[in-house]
């Protein structure tokens, strides 16, 4: 059984330069993706199931590389704590701010090299970019049956019985093995390790894959992006009158040059 987990920036502690308004991306600290959480617990239940092992597959994709290598293997002991058997990290400064589409293209060439995954949790999204976009990708990549947004698994005469959650009602769907399944914080409590499995995850297998390790020499097309917050100004107008009156008139004056009501509606 194979969990994606994104190392992702911590988004509670971000901060920009006043000077640009571009976000301190280098300064913001990585985490485990918080829906990640819930995948990583929902593979611990399964094991029930007799799905024995637990593999956790991220990619490094928040730079500087340099800086953010170890600590990303700091994170990753993290996961291995809270119950993976093994971490596969795949990292390179080639791919730093890489790609949903790259991205899953990478996470599926190291689920081939693991072989004969029966099955792929991940969350529904990711807290930094919530783009929704890599369980599906993935699962394309590698022709295998797809379910979003599960709130409930449980497994029955060798098919999967998945309860997701798609707003306004509750869908039941059966599905066979090999299969990804994305997962909502609603599928259960994730907990916290043991003093005894933080101890036990530092001599678990962590393994880094580069670019050429996966047979993948480079990446074409790589779009290089920018972010920046948004900036919000005020117009700084005063409503100003002897009376009341005289001030909700000129400010109803003022909304109307303004197209903001309409007068007669």
């Amino acid at each position: 059984m194979v969990v994606l987990t994104k190392l992702a920036i911590d988004t509670g502690q971000l901060r920009f330069d006043p000077s640009t308004n571009k976000p301190l991306l280098s300064e913001i600290p990585l985490k485990i993706s918080d829906i990640d959480r819930n995948a990583l617990e929902e593979a611990n239940r399964l094991r029930q199931y007799g799905f024995n092992k637990v593999v956790s597959i991220s990619i490094l994709t928040w730079g500087p590389y340099s800086k953010r290598l170890q600590e990303a293997q700091n994170v990753l002991r993290e996961v291995l704590a809270l119950g993976a058997d093994e971490a596969i990290l795949v990292a390179d400064e080639k791919i730093m701010d890489l790609d949903s589409f790259y991205t899953a293209k990478l996470i599926a060439e190291v689920v081939r090299r693991i072989g004969d995954v029966e099955l792929i949790l991940a969350g529904e999204a990711t807290i930094d970019k919530f783009t929704s976009q890599i369980p599906a990708r993935v699962a394309s990549e590698l022709n295998i049956p797809y379910v979003g947004f599960a709130r409930k698994i449980e497994y029955k005469n060798k098919l999967l019985i998945v309860e997701r959650d798609l707003e306004n009602y509750i869908e039941v769907v059966e599905v066979s093995l090999p299969a990804l399944i994305s997962v909502t914080r609603e599928i259960n409590t994730p907990k916290l390790p043991t003093l005894m499995q933080i101890r036990a995850a530092m001599k678990k297998p962590l393994t880094i894959y580069k670019l050429q390790d996966l047979g993948v020499l480079s990446l074409e097309n790589l779009v290089e992006r920018t972010y920046e917050g948004l900036r919000v100004s005020r117009k700084g107008i005063v409503i100003e009158g002897k009376t009341m009156e005289e001030k909700v008139s000129k400010l109803i004056e003022y909304l109307i040059s303004e197209n903001i009501i309409v007068p007669g509606r």
